[in-house]
């Protein structure tokens, strides 16, 4: 029986022959600094090998539907199993992706609506039930004596299609009629129908007149007409009713028509409202049959934003305050016209601040004249002319340019004055009403959704107390799927997260989970699961449940193979292998392996010396106190914020802290980057609500460095991005080989004809397609890789060429253009930011979050700094090691040092016991969250009662954390 993993001549990448065993079944850590090759052997190489085993074991039918991988550089790899990998980038974008469908928790939750929830008239709040023949015909029998009636079979509901073929066999059943989109007609005169089209048509099954003995006659009619519709049929009266009948008059119906509707399934006697059928279908907002028709089940439209119309009320209209009608350099003058006649007309300056004119004229301006006549005085040449004609407005405007345009850019353009804004017809449920109608002890499905995690728990394990004993038969396996998924989000931390959360709005780390989440939930075994940092964006405090997690999968006979810095995963592992021992090309070996305690022997390993304490994170002997002035937010109120009013000492360190869900990005992020960007910066982005922001006067800018990508294309680079490669193109073209030839600058790019090997166009492989087998990438055979033609190749510095630099690592490049300034000193920035072993010409497309995120911080440090910005880091230690993160802080600190304010939302306790001031958001997550639990410095937060954060960080400050009460 095979007992490990063995992997032999690993290559792939930085890898330096690598040849190891990770035993199976066990959950193995692989750490190591940034850069020294853990990707690359746990994905790279062992994941890339085991998923094409499995897939290269399948037939090639099915093989042509799956992504298939390359065969990684690798001697040979012996027990693997088949591989699952779990990263932090495979959540969907589609704003149809919700937490609850990624899980499959909401398709259980539509099995459950539809087996025993029961249906509920919106007019008389009664339920509602199936009806019998005998039922329908006493409600007929019921109408005024006299009243002439159709019966009709609805046999084409909103469908399109051209229905010859159907008209025929109706003929030939024996009918004569048929109502085609409220007209009636004989079928050997029905008009033919647009395909195009939806349509409505109703088969003519009977004529009647109440009274007599025509129940017999009314019942055989209504089984004809139920069996040709599927179960349903309409009365309609013969008369034409007048437009102002009273509705109690018409039919004793509710319905604007005078229609009954009938159902051998589910229809409201009253109002008519009816369900044709309750199944898991009717509860999908991705399904016609269930999606809200004025959303398409998306729950919300996009709307042009008064907000982003006029996102600064500070400036007048004559300084551009209505962006849109701006923008235009110099500004439009029919709109300047327009605008002066309203000035002129209701009295206003167009120099007064948007904020000073009246609610009146602003709405004017923004929603138009809603029908009334304005005079508008237009200028063509010398002539002057009037024009008395409603006033659409600025968004009346936008909308009418976004519907008439077949512009792709002006749509693209137009959009950036829209924001989501709930579905006015479904309120954000995506459902339609038939759906909505459907209820489990008095709530609907959507209810269900709005839940959070924990709170969904609660409301499942409690319905069987609710249901009766057949109906709790019917539930029983469903809730117990349901219940056992929440479980599992719970398990792993993610109690906050609400259902109807959609994909791309989660965290790395938080779809990394719901993966995970869902992987423990398939229960299998034998599998060989990968993962990318599941800590990520995870408290200290919720760190337990998820390493419980881990261990769970393990112990169902699984092999969990871990990339992680995280302390507690490393202590907590079976086996730990750490890459190193350095980063880059100094890196790509094992430095050590085997046990915690084995692991804590080794004398060359920097993680081991972090782990043992030979080797730390300094806590500051002093805390700054800033330079006196500081930033308040007051009041925000954005998603769980519960009115949060805070302030940041500028000049200082802050760190904002709590647990995951407790409202750290939507104070900083959602509500102090967005509103200090669109006052300082000019953006155009929504922010939270809040009252105001003071403070901001004594910042001239402020700078978001996140972790999306710096590029989408592999034609982008940390030197592209950076500036310095327009840089080096220009060193080149000025050597005097370059000048001899005439060369320019442009010569030297890869991404333009000129230079670059057109053989390849510049990419340095070709594509080889397989069809069944995976892509295959082949060096180019003109260029060999280099990416340039031979001539190009021929210009040198120091004995390289342009490729040689682009092949370079950054800390290779800094020295290599020591005598160059400003090449070097971007380089450096690099190097400091813990990015030396990344190449030159990387592909941005190959930089994890961290990385990405790194080159921008570097990008930003390499500017002239002012002493008076505002720069905000979101978790800024993703995938860094303890010594990677003791580099990161001597880089924050000293932009600290020279004036500027570094806010970072963190919880890695490394960084926050360096902090100079905290404010630390909680005490639980979701809607159990917003508010401040402390805040001050570390050493007061560590004192903090309630503080989950104080509570980890007094050990490290060595506080003696007062006692809970």
């Amino acid at each position: 029986m095979l007992t490990h993993i063995s992997v032999r001549g690993a290559r792939e990448h930085n890898l330096k022959d690598v040849d190891i065993d990770i035993p199976r079944d066990t959950l193995t850590v692989i750490t190591g600094l940034s850069g020294s090759g853990k990707s690359s052997l746990a994905f790279d190489t062992i994941y890339a090998e085991g998923q094409r085993r499995y897939v290269e074991s399948l037939s090639a039918y099915a093989r042509q539907f799956l992504e298939l991988m390359q065969k990684p550089d690798v001697d040979h790899i012996e027990g693997l199993s088949p591989a699952i990998s779990i990263e932090q980038k495979t959540t969907s974008r589609n704003p149809r992706s919700t937490v609850a469908t990624v899980t499959e928790i909401y398709d259980y939750m539509r099995l459950l609506w539809a087996r025993v929830g029961t249906p509920y008239s919106p007019t008389t709040g009664l339920p509602i039930a199936a009806q019998t023949v005998s039922q329908m015909v006493d409600r007929v029998l019921a109408l005024p004596e006299g009243t002439r009636l159709y019966l009709l079979a609805p046999v084409v509901r909103g469908r399109k299609g051209e229905y010859r073929k159907e008209m025929l066999e109706w003929q030939k059943a024996g009918f004569t009629r048929v109502r085609i989109d409220g007209t009636i007609h004989e079928i050997d005169e029905a008009p033919a129908l647009d395909k195009k089209y939806k349509h409505d048509i109703e088969v003519v099954v009977d004529r009647l007149v109440v009274g007599g003995d025509i129940a017999t006659r009314l019942a055989e009619s209504f089984e004809t007409a139920l069996k040709l519709a599927e179960g349903l049929a309409y009365i309609d009266p013969a008369d034409p009713v007048a437009p102002h009948t009273p509705k109690s008059e018409i039919l004793g119906n509710n319905a604007p028509d005078g229609r009954i509707v009938f159902s051998e399934k589910f229809a409201c006697p009253v109002s008519g409202f009816t369900i044709s059928e309750i199944e898991p279908r009717l509860f999908s907002f991705n399904a016609p049959q269930g999606a809200c028709p004025a959303c398409d089940g998306l729950g919300e439209k996009q709307l042009f934003d008064e907000d982003l119309v006029v996102p600064n009320h500070g400036l007048s209209i004559k300084k551009g305050a209505v962006v849109p009608w701006a923008k235009s350099n110099p500004p439009s003058p029919y709109y300047m016209q327009v605008l002066g006649s309203l000035a002129r007309q209701f009295d206003f300056a167009l120099d007064t601040p948007w904020s000073d004119l009246p609610a009146e004229v602003q709405s004017l301006i923004l929603h138009g004249s809603k029908g009334k006549s304005v005079t508008l005085t237009f200028i063509d040449g010398k002539k002057k002319y009037d024009v008395s004609k409603p006033f659409e407005g600025v968004i009346g405007n936008l909308n009418r340019r976004l519907l008439q345009t077949e512009s792709a850019w002006m749509r693209e353009e137009l959009s950036k004055y829209q924001s989501a804004a709930k579905c006015e017809v479904c309120h954000g449920a995506r459902l339609k009403p038939e759906a909505l109608a459907v209820k489990i002890g008095m709530k609907d499905i959507a209810y269900a959704t709005h839940l959070s995690v924990v709170d969904a728990l609660q409301f499942f394990t409690d319905i069987p107390a609710q249901l009766g004993d057949q109906q709790n038969a019917i539930a029983e396996r469903i809730l117990k799927e349901i219940v056992e998924r929440l479980g599992f989000l719970n398990n792993v931390g993610l109690d906050y997260l609400n259902l109807d959360r959609t994909s791309g709005t989660l965290s790395g780390g938080e779809s990394q989970r719901i993966r995970l989440a869902s992987q423990i939930g398939s229960g299998l075994s034998g599998v060989l699961y990968v993962l990318d940092e599941p800590s990520i964006g995870l408290h200290q405090r919720d760190n337990d449940m998820l390493l419980k997690t881990l261990r769970r999968l393990r112990d169902l006979g699984n092999t969990v193979l871990v990339v992680e810095h995280d302390e507690d995963a490393i202590r907590t592992a079976d086996y730990v292998i750490d890459m190193g021992p350095g980063a880059g090309v100094r890196g790509g070996e094992v430095v050590a392996q085997g046990t915690l305690k084995q692991l804590l022997k080794s004398k060359t390993s920097i993680t081991a010396d972090y782990l043992t304490g030979k080797r730390s994170v300094p806590v500051p002997a002093t805390r700054r106190k800033g330079n006196g002035k500081k930033l308040t937010v007051h009041n925000a109120v954005a998603n769980n914020l519960r009115g949060v009013t805070a302030s940041i000492p500028l000049g200082t360190f802050c760190c904002i802290t709590g647990v995951s869900g407790s409202g750290k990005s939507s104070f900083t992020i959602d509500t102090l980057y967005a509103a200090a960007a669109r006052e300082l910066n000019g953006a155009r982005i929504l922010q939270g609500k809040h009252d105001k922001i003071t403070g901001l006067q004594y910042l001239d800018k402020v700078i978001d460095i996140d972790q999306s990508p710096i590029g989408r294309t592999p034609r982008s680079n940390p030197a592209t991005y950076t500036g310095s490669f327009t840089q080096i193109r220009d060193w080149f073209a000025g050597l005097p080989e370059a000048q001899a030839r005439g060369y320019k600058p442009g010569r030297f790019s890869f991404n333009v004809k000129g230079g670059r090997c057109e053989a390849c166009q510049g990419d340095g492989v070709l594509k080889i397609e397989m069809h069944f087998l995976p892509d295959v990438y082949v060096q180019c055979d003109v260029c060999h890789g280099a990416r340039y033609n031979r001539e190009t190749l021929e210009v040198k510095f120091k004995g390289h060429s342009i490729a040689d630099v682009l092949d370079m690592t950054v800390e290779d490049a800094a020295e290599f253009f020591k005598a160059v300034p400003p090449i070097r000193d971007k380089m450096a920035m690099l190097v400091e930011v813990g990015l030396g072993y990344v190449k030159v010409g990387q592909q941005a497309t190959t930089l994890s979050g961290g990385e990405a995120q790194r080159v921008k911080l570097a990008k930003e440090l390499s500017r002239r700094a002012t002493g008076n910005t505002l720069y905000i880091l979101d978790e800024p230690t993703t995938g860094l090691h303890f010594e990677d993160v003791r580099k990161l802080l001597e880089v924050l600190h000293a932009l600290v040092e020279q004036g500027n304010t570094v806010v970072v939302i963190e919880h890695n306790l490394d960084v926050i016991k360096t902090a100079d001031w905290i404010i630390d958001l909680g005490p639980e997550g979701g809607v159990k969250g917003g508010e401040i639990v402390a805040e001050g410095v570390p050493e007061t937060v560590a004192k903090a009662k309630g503080s989950f954060t104080g509570k980890y960080l007094a050990p490290l400050l060595k506080v003696a954390k007062l006692e809970e009460v």
